[in-house]
């Protein structure tokens, strides 16, 4: 059978079939590489047509879900009609995807334990021009969605947050240490990168199929919504607050996240990102703060030998060069590491025309 013959029963027989899809695709683009199989046979109209555009894709992240899911997809499904409803399962023992296959949402799975670990799955498999990501424990009202969703469509936002935080989350929401972890979280990213993100930690997002597409998912975990937010800071990316009503977890529905141990890991992934992001500044503190910590030991070793000529303290002299050295080699790792991060964001530019333009084929535009 030709070539291109495949390729149209392929796209009219299997396109429903994600697995199948996947695998034969990847099969259909290995085959194509080589010099037996001409290039422009296999052009990419076939390789779009495989693979299905979603108009709105609502992406549910679920693990142990089963009180509050079918809840959840029946709301999504009232006020987005026209949307996919996607529930990724996460290894959740108490029928939570059962339960959202009879509620009308299309389940798939991800093994590996962790929130990030999941939105990775999520991101790399579906194509959609709006992405609209909501939690599974119903803490976020379906009524925003609509709002959502144009500003994604029709703004051409690239991230919308639902900011709780600016509503009822401090009445409603009934963990105190959240709210105080909440606002540090606000408070050291908007200062330290320099925006106004009212709720970084926020479930609710919507999402452009351009954000989705060039988001290096790297936390496996609840961190994954400041690793998003930063992205969104860092690449000059449209992102726009939408304040919504929020409310506590149902009774008998519990949190997943550990107040403490993933609080921390949310902080160290600030300072990794600031690291990343800002290599100039932070290295130039570590520089300014070895430079100053060198001068301080050194002037008393200095004025004691402008007095008597003598070295008193040749440890602390000694210690002072060393540590000075090490100022010196921080400053130029923060100047050598901002080249390099300058070079990336020229990169990033020209994935987001490549990316943006592979939108628009498989829209029709």
């Amino acid at each position: 059978m030709p070539l291109q013959d495949f390729c149209d029963d392929f796209v009219a027989h299997f396109n429903n079939n994600f697995e199948i899809k996947i695998y034969v695709m990847s099969f259909i683009r290995n085959k194509t590489k080589s010099d037996r199989w001409p290039n422009r046979v296999l052009t990419n109209k076939y390789i779009l047509e495989s693979a299905k555009m979603d108009k709105i894709a609502v992406l549910i992240p679920c693990y142990n879900e089963s009180k509050t899911i079918e809840k959840v997809v029946t709301d999504f499904k009232r006020v987005l009609p026209e949307a996919t409803i996607y529930v990724y399962d996460n290894n959740s023992a108490d029928g939570t995807d059962e339960i959202a296959k009879k509620a009308g949402a299309v389940v798939r799975y991800e093994h590996q334990q962790g929130k990030g670990n999941v939105i990775r799955r999520m991101f790399s498999e579906i194509d959609a021009e709006c992405y609209l990501m909501v939690d599974g424990d119903d803490t976020y009202p379906a009524e925003a969605a609509p709002e959502m969703v144009n500003k994604i469509l029709g703004d051409r936002a690239d991230m919308i947050v639902g900011d709780r935080l600016s509503s009822t989350y401090f009445e409603e929401n009934k963990r105190p240490f959240h709210n105080f972890g909440n606002s540090i979280v606000r408070w050291s990213i908007n200062t330290l990168f320099k925006n106004d993100i009212k709720d970084i930690m926020t479930g609710y997002r919507a999402f452009s199929y351009r954000f989705v597409k060039t988001f290096p998912v790297l936390s496996k975990g609840f961190e994954i919504e400041t690793e998003m937010s930063i992205h969104a800071i860092d690449k000059n990316m449209f992102v726009e607050n939408v304040i919504i009503d929020y409310r506590d977890r149902p009774a008998g529905s519990e949190s997943k996240l550990n107040t403490y141990s993933d609080g921390f890991k949310v902080l160290k992934t600030i300072m990794r990102l600031f690291r990343t992001y800002r290599p100039g500044v932070f290295f130039g503190v570590i520089a300014a703060v070895l430079a100053i910590i060198s001068a301080a030991f050194f002037i008393p070793v200095f004025t004691a030998f402008k007095r008597t000529g003598e070295v008193a303290q040749f440890p602390t002299l000694i210690v002072c060069g060393f540590v000075m050295i090490a100022a010196i080699i921080s400053y130029f790792a923060g100047v050598v590491l901002k080249t390099i991060y300058q070079k990336n964001r020229q990169d990033f530019e020209m994935d987001l025309y490549r990316v943006t333009s592979e939108m628009k084929m498989k829209i029709g535009e």
